[in-house]
């Protein structure tokens, strides 16, 4: 199947590296506002100094300094090359107020850039996490003012629900500092524009520049060449967010990788996954490596099975163009759950410097055998009618051609070959129009070794084991489930659960996901974003069985839309001896 990449034969083919690679962190020019104390406690040290109007050293969201470390295409931890660090200046820094941040949005006219970018920056200003000197330029196709902008991106803003009495103020100030560019994405004459308007605003001072590239992925090769040549910071970092998919297979991805570093290198290059943005994605290190209780259990010897699943309550809607080239597994498998499953399963990092995580997480991949297609099944939502209403089949989408074999449904079980993970079945599920919506992690222990207990639970051995979920949407939830006796003079036994419910523990909004993203590419910070040979090792993992499902035109099964999905995941599930969490009554 053809993919969907420009070829990078649209780019010069005499190219000497611009200033766009001229990369560094300028821990010493450059201060960032830190997160507010619910994010990260050890970033409330850094809060007391800004408060002060102090210096210093800029640190990343893992509290450590920013290192110009670099990992090309994978080789650990070696320091940038000296051409590539950007001169210090005559002083060998420069005040805090003689630097500017200017933040560019390709394809500023979309949904991702209304819905998420410019309300997750504004988020970032509300909370005082922006600098001081920041801007931020909206580029797209579209013919649009700088007003009609501003306009567009108020209407999805919104503000902290705990400061709502200078909302008003805040935001007309952050659309103060929003402007508007309109260009094609494949002109360097349209950038060189940019740049010239970008060069006003920064008025002489030292200028960083982030550019998030919010397009489809065959656009993102043009825009990096003409942002690279036309574009990029003359004297501070230049770095760029790239949108998901990364290619469609390993040979498409490897060849977006190859293109984007004929203009890039690998530390400039911040490819997004939002789902690593997410707080319970996050707390999922803090939970097991900072409490006694859990890492001794973190292995084979404790855990049978562990369950990554994905569901959304609704199908394609419109959205069927896009989403019938890539499928469920490329959509939601091959990057958000895999992604969590590497963070579950590492090894402790030596540290929390991003390319110790990083590091660990691609060990992981690569110890994982590649999919099989018998461990795999695949399902498409049908048309079906509920309490009298009509929901549409996945082929009814306008969008969508009639005889497509696409899975809006998978279900699919991985193995770690290593020695803490060695025979324990990582079940994956994701899909759409299903009954419910959510995102969970969910690990399934052993049996109590002769359970004393056993009896009481009658022949389902299954109603006896602790289960540690980790609900990352909706409702942000921990909770632990064991086993306890019921009040009373029988020996009666319950399930109970030991519940760490967000919204009753902490009475603040948590960030949206983008917002953390974006503040740690300003912050050049990386453990949140995937390094290119992370990509591979993925790719690598998922490429076979695409093909042969694409080769084999193997059909789909078919599942009712607001079901629980096809009968399959369950024989599949069972083949391995687990049951899916999610079904049973209480959790659905």
């Amino acid at each position: 199947m053809a993919t969907h990449l420009n070829s990078c034969a649209s780019s010069p083919t005499t190219f000497t590296p611009s200033s766009f690679k001229n990369e560094t962190h300028l821990s010493n020019r450059f201060v960032i506002l830190p997160r507010k104390p619910h994010s990260f406690s050890w970033v409330s040290q850094i809060r007391l100094r800004i408060r002060a109007r102090k210096h210093f050293q800029l640190k990343s969201s893992n509290g450590h300094p920013l290192n110009a470390v670099s990992l090309q295409d994978g080789t650990a931890g070696s320091p940038l090359p000296k051409k590539h660090v950007e001169p210090q200046g005559k002083e060998g820094s420069l005040p805090f107020s003689e630097s500017t941040l200017s933040i560019t949005i390709v394809g500023a006219s979309g949904d991702l850039a209304k819905k998420k970018i410019f309300p997750a920056l504004f988020a970032l200003y509300y909370e005082d996490c922006l600098p001081e000197n920041f801007m931020v330029f909206g580029y797209a196709r579209t013919k649009m003012t700088d007003d009609e902008l501003r306009n567009m991106i108020s209407r999805t803003l919104t503000c902290r629900i705990d400061k709502r009495e200078n909302c008003e103020d805040k935001m007309d100030r952050f659309l103060e500092r929003c402007f508007y560019h309109s260009g094609q994405y494949n002109s360097e004459e349209h950038f060189a524009e940019l740049n010239i308007k970008l060069k006003e605003k920064e008025a002489g001072k030292l200028s960083n520049r982030l550019f998030y590239l919010s397009v489809p992925p065959n656009i993102f090769v043009d825009a990096v060449r003409c942002a690279s040549l036309r574009a990029s910071s003359a004297n501070g970092w230049t770095r760029v967010i790239v949108e998901k998919p990364f290619g469609r297979d390993s040979e498409s991805s490897g060849e977006l990788t190859r293109c984007l570093k004929q203009y890039l290198t690998e530390d400039q290059i911040f490819r997004i996954d939002h789902y690593l943005g997410k707080e319970l994605v996050e707390n999922l290190s803090v939970l097991r490596f900072s409490n006694l209780v859990f890492e001794p259990l973190w292995s084979r010897n404790y855990i049978r099975n562990v369950q990554l699943i994905f569901s959304e309550d609704f199908g394609t809607e419109g959205r069927g163009g896009y989403f019938d080239n890539y499928g469920i597994i490329r959509d939601i498998m091959q990057n958000h759950l895999l992604q969590i499953l590497a963070l579950f399963a590492m090894e402790t990092p030596v540290s929390l410097d991003a390319e110790d995580i990083r590091n660990e997480k691609v060990k992981v991949l690569r110890s994982m055998k590649p999919l099989q297609l018998e461990d795999v099944v695949v399902g498409q939502y049908k048309g079906h009618s509920k309490g009298g209403k009509s929901y549409p089949a996945y082929t009814d989408d306008p969008t969508v051609p009639k005889h497509s074999l696409t899975a809006t449904f998978a279900a699919a079980a991985l193995f770690i070959d290593n020695a803490r993970w060695d025979g324990v079945p990582f079940l994956m599920k994701a899909g759409k129009a299903l009954h419910t919506k959510r995102a969970e992690i969910r690990v399934q222990f052993r049996h109590v070794p002769g359970n004393l207990y056993k009896r009481n639970f009658g022949t389902d051995l299954d109603e006896a084991t602790n289960e540690l979920v980790l609900r990352v949407q909706p409702d942000e939830a921990i909770y632990l489930k064991i086993n306890n006796k019921v009040p009373g003079l029988g020996m009666r036994l319950d399930r109970s659960d030991l519940n760490l419910l967000y919204r009753a523990r902490y009475h603040r909004e948590i960030p949206d996901a983008y917002e953390r993203l974006l503040l740690d590419a300003i912050e050049g910070e990386r453990r949140l974003f995937i390094r290119s040979d992370e990509l591979v090792a993925a790719w690598k993992l998922f490429t076979p069985l695409l093909n042969e499902l694409e080769e084999k035109k193997i059909v789909p099964e078919l599942y009712p839309y607001g079901s629980r999905g096809p009968v399959g995941a369950h024989y599949l599930a069972a083949k391995h001896k687990v049951r899916w969490g999610d079904l049973s009554g209480e959790d659905s």
